[in-house]
């Protein structure tokens, strides 16, 4: 992907007949599909992207509902299922708050504890509720579960790419 465009969602099925495309977020910024909103589509790593406007959004169970101007026929989004929903760097929103950074900040930073014992690098992040669990894959090969709570988690140098940690008893084992 063109490096001035991030993820914000994947396409995983339809919904209905009239074009609605069912979405797993990517992003924590519930305004990303909102009506008026301009996405583009991207089907493949190499694919051409094609831009897109949100005319519809809803959720249902864990999903994001989108539907798209022009396309409101399942025919006209069924061969979307499986591609990535993206934005441009430049529609991001420079108003974070202290402690608040974009999930492509975060990712591929390294991680550290409080006496500069080096963790991993972390590779994805999930959200399942209450807060941030980043995903580290640890320098001894496993996956790492750090939550992104003021009591773990001490320092973040996103010009570094670094993470300084203070781990919970039990939370790693070096």
């Amino acid at each position: 992907m063109e490096n001035n465009f991030l993820k914000v969602g994947k396409i995983v099925n339809t919904h209905g007949i009239k074009g609605e495309v069912k979405v797993v977020r990517i992003t924590d910024f519930e305004q990303r599909f909102e009506p008026g909103s301009t996405l583009w589509i991207q089907p493949n790593e190499q694919g051409d992207l094609l831009k897109v406007v949100v005319d519809a959004h809803r959720t249902h169970k864990q999903f994001d509902l989108l539907h798209f101007e022009e396309m409101n026929n399942i025919n006209d989004v069924e061969k979307y299922k499986g591609s990535l929903l993206v934005i441009k760097k430049d529609q991001l929103d420079d108003d974070l708050e202290e402690n608040e950074f974009y999930y492509h900040e975060i990712i591929n930073c390294m991680v550290f504890t409080m006496e500069k014992e080096p963790i991993g690098q972390v590779k994805e992040i999930l959200s399942p509720g209450a807060n941030d669990v980043w995903v580290v894959k640890s320098n001894k090969g496993k996956d790492i579960l750090i939550p992104y709570i003021a009591s773990v988690v001490k320092h973040v140098d996103i010009d570094k790419k670094e993470i300084i940690i203070e781990p919970m008893e039990g939370l790693i084992e070096l």
